[in-house]
């Protein structure tokens, strides 16, 4: 017994040391893309004309992923492949190149976000880690670990991201094999992350919420209404996203003249419309939609605008502007919904992240994060119901249908 239990020693130190330092290189990489996209934005603000570069940066940066990225360029759902079944090592240059063109995205007023960044550069760096520790075994638990240290990084939310490097791997219940796989490596890698921004001393958002509400029962029966709303966003969102993909594909043979023509339209739409708040981040409108009440059109611009700059092929994540596009629908709904406009902006927020994302148990974990207990769980119930409603289409294409009883295909 003596010996195993010294064999099991030897083998989980190791993999504690690499799950810490994959957080860390994780969250320093976070970082950067957090204070790049600051820079980019805030730049753009300043200097509009930018926009009209949007088509050539696209080009570019087209060009470059066609040229040289190889593997790098399956972004997300090569990491979700390679999970499933691995075969190759995840290109390290998955990480400057994705963080070039995303933070080019920004600059010149494409919509988009930065999950999808900060989990690419996250996971190609724990790959590369783990060459350096000859780790080959735990290949599977180091991408997940990966993933959830540049979630949990970015967002400021650790619990949330090592439930999301777990949970992102299937529709439905991704089996107890990979729980207990990656639980533990996801949760040190994410704290690892988050801590790692904070010593940095990148700031995360805070959102005003303002009172938290009453658990009341007819609460919880709004809280599911809305997330029906949301569901349905979740899945306009995902289709047209998956549509314009497509779409693209097939009229562009050439795949740099994708975001070429893609960032043509997205430039005019953004100047002939003055729709400013919707070119990158979108930040400033996300808290607006939280202080006030938001017109219905607000939600439905920026999902469009965003299918559009991500259809066509530019790099970024999807999970800020699902955050917008909630927030603002949420905030639209309060005009029927008697909950406070902060509340329903909360719980669109997370809710129609959960269910593109697939992911409703990490929607719930870091609605509490973010916008504290009452309010996280009536977020959660939304998240949980949103989930259900929103069909088996999300914004991951490699996610595998594991237990798709657990959802509506409506």
């Amino acid at each position: 017994m003596s010996r195993v239990r010294q064999s099991a020693e030897k083998k989980l130190f190791p993999s504690i040391l690499l799950s810490a330092g994959i957080g860390i290189v994780a969250g320093a990489a976070s970082a950067l893309l957090i204070a790049a996209l600051n820079w980019a934005n805030t730049t753009r603000e300043h200097h509009r004309w930018l926009l009209a570069l949007l088509p050539l940066s696209g080009f570019a940066v087209g060009w470059v992923y066609w040229r040289y990225g190889g593997r790098a360029a399956g972004g997300n759902n090569l990491l979700l492949e390679e999970i499933h079944d691995p075969q190759e090592t995840v290109p390290l240059r998955m990480a400057p190149l994705v963080l070039l063109g995303t933070v080019l995205t920004h600059l010149f007023g494409g919509s988009a976000g930065r999950e999808g960044t900060a989990v690419q550069m996250g996971a190609s760096l724990a790959e590369w880690l783990a060459e350096l520790f000859t780790e080959h075994q735990m290949r599977r638990a180091v991408l997940m670990a990966g993933i959830a240290g540049g979630f949990g990084g970015v967002f400021g939310t650790p619990w949330a991201g090592a439930i999301f490097g777990v949970e992102v791997l299937a529709v439905g219940w991704v089996g107890w094999s990979s729980v207990l796989e990656g639980i533990g490596p996801c949760l040190i890698a994410s704290f690892a992350g988050d801590l790692t921004v904070r010593l940095i001393g990148v700031h995360h958002t805070q959102y005003p919420v303002g009172a938290q509400p009453s658990l009341q029962l007819m609460s919880w029966v709004w809280a599911a209404l809305a997330g029906m709303v949301f569901g349905t966003i979740a899945r306009l969102f995902s289709m047209l996203e998956h549509g314009l993909t497509a779409w693209f594909k097939r009229m562009f043979a050439y795949p740099p003249f994708r975001p070429l023509a893609g960032g043509a339209l997205v430039a005019l739409l953004i100047w002939s419309l003055h729709a400013w708040q919707f070119a990158g981040l979108g930040i400033p409108s996300i808290i607006a939609s939280f202080a006030g009440q938001q017109p219905w059109w607000v939600w439905a611009a920026k999902l469009g605008l965003t299918a559009l700059t991500l259809g066509a092929g530019f790099k970024g994540g999807e999970v800020t502007p699902l955050f917008f596009i909630g927030a603002a629908a949420g905030s639209a709904i309060s005009a029927v919904i008697p909950l406070s406009t902060g509340a329903l902006a909360a719980m669109g927020f997370a809710a129609v992240f959960a269910a593109a994302a697939n992911t409703p148990i990490a929607g719930l974990i870091m609605a509490i994060e973010l916008f504290g207990p009452h309010t996280g769980l009536l977020a959660g119930a939304a998240c949980i119901v949103a989930y259900l409603c929103s069909g088996p289409v999300g914004i991951y294409a490699a996610q595998q249908p594991m237990e798709t009883r657990w959802k509506f295909r409506l």
